[in-house]
């Protein structure tokens, strides 16, 4: 095949960032987009020339500018293959304290966002008759913590379920849907936490450490890559153990 292009979403800067690197160094093309401004600077880090990434800015929440964002990436690669619904709000708080337009907003960017992301993309993959659709879940999705705000977990979950409604559309096609569930990851906002809290995590992972944003994107270039083919409507735990089924 020609080089594929994958398109990621919240790609600015952690994880997001992390898997555009990854797809690069797999032979592809990225488009890395983001709500904030700085994704354009992550784009220009990951390859200065242009030839191989570019950035767009937009708000996964709104479905027009998320289509017009998805038609350039097709405009100036030729078309998509990967998808990588990553964006999301995180927010903790108690389930008591979560006003209705906090819900609305997690829910928006999160579970709405990925539903845009992959009905855009499966559009485009279904004309072509080839395509790979990967959505950014969590153990948040899987088991409740007081650890997690209740519509970010909500969110997360639908997610699982989206995952599966897509998968079941789009197989016939030659295009996969699958999700991925990261659980404590290794971030700057995890390591600025307090020491004793990221102690007390590790004590829950049988592995008996953080996990690694290599290890998350080497899962995403897996389910992106033709040996993945027959791999659809699968959730893949990234956990440590924290989490066996």
């Amino acid at each position: 095949m020609d080089r594929q292009t994958a398109f990621i979403t919240g790609a600015a800067q952690g994880l997001g960032a992390d898997i555009a690197r990854a797809l690069v160094a797999s032979g592809r093309n990225v488009v890395l987009c983001d709500v904030s401004p700085s994704v354009t600077e992550t784009a220009q880090q990951i390859d200065p020339s242009g030839a191989r990434a570019a950035a767009i800015q937009f708000d996964v929440q709104d479905e027009q500018a998320f289509q017009q964002a998805f038609d350039s990436a097709v405009a100036k690669f030729g078309s998509v293959e990967v998808m990588v619904n990553n964006a999301a709000r995180t927010a903790m708080r108690s389930i008591w304290d979560i006003s209705a337009e906090e819900w609305d907003s997690v829910l928006a960017v999160n579970l709405r966002g990925t539903f845009f992301g992959c009905r855009i993309a499966g559009r485009h993959m279904r004309q072509r008759g080839y395509g790979r659709i990967i959505n950014m879940s969590s153990i948040a999705g899987q088991q409740a913590s007081p650890a997690t705000g209740a519509h970010y977990a909500a969110s997360k979950a639908g997610i699982l379920i989206l995952t599966k409604a897509f998968a079941t559309e789009l197989a016939p096609h030659a295009i996969t849907v699958n999700a991925i569930t990261p659980s404590a990851i290794s971030s700057p906002a995890v390591a600025s936490a307090p020491p004793e809290k990221i102690a007390a995590v590790v004590k829950t992972i049988p592995a008996g450490r953080l996990g690694q944003p290599g290890e998350v994107s080497s899962a995403v270039v897996y389910l992106a890559s033709e040996a993945a083919g027959y791999i659809t409507g699968a959730t893949l735990d990234v956990n440590g153990g924290r989490l066996m089924r």
